[in-house]
């Protein structure tokens, strides 16, 4: 080990260019094995610049060699600074780089603390928008779960290099996403809805919240830097349905199971998947309420979701009396869920697919009729008992939302000031040519 201080080595007579003045800075390690003092086999050096100082190892047991090495690094170290000397002499101590889409989702995926349904959501998004800038396209097999279709297909998205996917490129897709949909302004407003949505789970992958944890290099700019989304559209729920008619025709056409789903989105708010995996144990018949909870095969969106939802005692009858022809602990007869799939599972697909058919032919025309169902619901709660009691009822995670989102004032509200209007006299109405009476065309209004 070299014993001299650094104040002594810089004494030397020959400039830091030169290779001799380094043959005073170089050493060799130590270390204690068995008790005994042991040098490593090749030389180090530890250099200081710009209040950094780092150690590196030269990597040979000639000592002129390594008084040259030493020099080279301090020559590119003035010159490049330390960024690149670190990357050329010591890359061992530089992160490796993200390389490709698979090494930045494999590398997130460890430092994920969240329900991994929800990371699997943005990476399917993620994944689809390269598919489509790349045009990595597949045709059923992308469904293959089984004989590896789909494992094929996501292999060619992940080797796409990820400095490759550049903000340019994803503003150019968001532009051409929505050109696909055509000139009708309600098929693009749709796209841009599907966009927003698209991105927005995308881009949660590269929130610094989740990269601060990740060693890997990254590139300087990620894929969705500066890529601004599409205006919002108004997500305000307008009514379309009449729902007392709906009511009477569903209980006179629909079978049981599709009875009892259809009931359950109309009086009681309960999503697709909530009504799927709900269980009979859920229903509390003396308290008149759902108990949505997490269980061995559900877990809601978020914390807020988890709440007693109040039913009126004839819904509390009508499942009363099914479920004394129950044969199993659902609420809806079908199969047994299945665990450890990375999307939503419908274990009665069967019960909910021919609802969809039927209440479309009743012209609920929205894209998910049972969603709309549940929006109606929430107008419903609203009209009666305002928007505060929607919210908790529809459990949404603060009031805000359910402004923004589901509910439509049915019930006009006016000022209330009309009655406050004298009534016009000395007004001459002016008949038309079937006799009807319409308002005059100019006349000077005295007032009582």
């Amino acid at each position: 080990m070299n014993t001299k201080s650094g104040q002594e080595v810089a004494k030397s007579q020959f400039s830091k260019t030169d290779a001799r003045h380094w043959q005073e800075a170089i050493f060799k390690q130590d270390y204690v094995y068995k008790g005994k003092k042991r040098e490593v086999r090749d030389y180090a050096v530890r250099i200081q610049w710009q209040d950094r100082r780092e150690l590196f190892n030269l990597k040979t047991s000639n000592k002129a060699a390594a008084a040259a090495k030493a020099r080279d690094i301090y020559t590119v170290l003035v010159g490049a600074g330390w960024t690149e000397t670190l990357a050329k002499f010591k890359p061992e101590s530089q992160p490796k780089l993200v390389a490709t889409i698979g090494d930045l989702l494999a590398e997130l995926r460890g430092h994920w603390a969240g329900r991994a349904k929800t990371f699997d959501d943005y990476c399917r998004s993620f994944r689809s928008i390269v598919s489509q800038i790349f045009e990595i396209k597949a045709g059923n097999e992308k469904f293959d779960y089984v004989n590896g279709g789909r494992k094929a297909w996501l292999g060619k998205i992940d080797r796409v290099k990820l400095s490759d996917v550049t903000p340019d490129k994803v503003n150019k897709w968001r532009i051409a996403f929505v050109a696909k949909a055509g000139a009708s302004p309600v098929a693009q407003r749709r796209a841009r809805i599907s966009c927003n949505s698209m991105m927005r789970q995308a881009k949660s992958l590269f929130s610094a919240k989740l990269l601060e944890h990740v060693t890997m290099q990254k590139p300087d700019k990620l894929p969705f830097d500066g890529v601004p989304f599409y205006k919002g559209e108004s997500m305000r729920y307008r009514s379309t349905i009449d729902i007392r008619t709906l009511i009477r025709q569903a209980q006179t056409e629909l079978p049981q199971e599709q009875l009892k789903i259809f009931f359950l989105a109309t009086m009681a708010g309960l999503t697709r998947n909530e009504i799927d995996k709900l269980e009979w144990r859920a229903f509390d018949g003396a308290k008149g309420h759902i108990r949505i909870e997490t269980t061995d095969h559900f877990a809601p969106k978020s914390v807020h979701r988890l709440d007693d939802v109040p039913i009126e005692q004839q819904v509390v009858a009508f499942f009363r009396g099914c479920r004394a022809r129950a044969t199993g602990r659902f609420v809806i007869e079908g199969q047994e869920p299945q665990s450890g799939t990375t999307y939503t599972q419908y274990r009665a697909d069967e019960h909910f697919e021919p609802l969809l058919e039927w209440l479309r032919a009743k012209d609920v025309i929205a894209e998910k009729p049972l969603h709309e169902l549940r929006k109606e619901f929430g107008s419903q709660i609203c009209k009666k008992g305002g928007i505060y009691s929607a919210s908790r009822t529809l459990r949404h995670a603060d009031i805000g939302i359910t402004a923004r989102h589901y509910l439509d004032q049915k019930a006009r509200v006016t000022v209330g000031l009309g009655n406050l209007i004298r009534k016009p006299r000395n007004v001459t109405p002016i008949p038309t040519a079937k006799g009807a009476i319409k308002a005059p065309r100019s006349v000077t209004v005295a007032h009582e």
